[in-house]
């Protein structure tokens, strides 16, 4: 039974040509999350899937002695591949134990930290449950494009501190077990456990200003 951290990582971007190593606060953008798995105390072993020589030698260049590269196959590495498509891959070809605990990391949440994978590994394990995923509390009203309300009552606008909102997904981290992930084909299974992370971690590296707001959260939040 192991702990294995995954992250997966394709050379191609519509939006940022490379942008798994586009430089981030000084370093790559999968330094980031890749440095949190390996210095999470749970994880047993850091996975980096990807198709890209150039993420290949960044990867390399970390020195990170958890870290190991898998080299995704082209079929999984398309604009159109889902990300369990390459779990699934990745896990056949590892043949990896139906017990081993499977972390889906993701390289655009860069504002993980090591401290957030081992509290939500521990709260996972004290839920007792099949599977887990990181969120943030979301105070935002949303709308239909029909102009229906769909959190809340416009007629009694509720003040921000009132408001409990709703947890969202941020993208950042997912736990389950290789063997739900074979049966379900998903990252997620059965019983969800669900880890708060903080407000400011919601932010994910889509669009090139992404860098800009992530590289200032990063200053502000470094010694959290």
């Amino acid at each position: 039974m192991a702990n294995i951290a995954f992250i997966p990582v394709r050379g191609g971007s519509k939006s940022i040509p490379l942008k798994n190593i586009k430089v981030l606060a000084g370093k790559p953008l999968v330094y980031w999350t890749t440095k949190a798995a390996n210095d999470a105390r749970c994880i047993d072993q850091v996975i980096i899937a990807t198709d890209s020589i150039e993420i290949k030698n960044a990867v390399k260049s970390f020195n990170l002695p958890k870290v190991e590269l898998y080299w995704r196959s082209k079929e999984n590495a398309q604009d159109t591949s889902s990300t369990e498509s390459v779990m699934l891959e990745y896990i056949k070809n590892a043949k990896l134990d139906n017990n081993d605990t499977f972390f889906l990391i993701q390289a655009t949440s860069p504002l993980l930290k090591s401290k957030h994978i081992d509290e939500m590994y521990k709260k996972y394990l004290n839920d007792g449950a099949d599977s887990s995923l990181s969120c943030v509390i979301n105070k935002r009203f949303f709308w239909t494009n029909e102009g229906k309300s769909i959190n809340y009552d416009y007629r009694n606008r509720p003040r921000r501190q009132d408001f409990d909102g709703y947890l969202m997904e941020n993208g950042a981290c997912y736990i389950n077990k290789v063997e739900n992930i074979l049966r379900d084909k998903n990252r997620l299974s059965g019983r969800i456990s669900v880890y708060e992370m903080p407000e400011y971690t919601a932010i994910e590296i889509d669009e090139p200003d992404d860098f800009l707001l992530i590289e200032r959260l990063m200053e502000k939040h470094k010694n959290d």
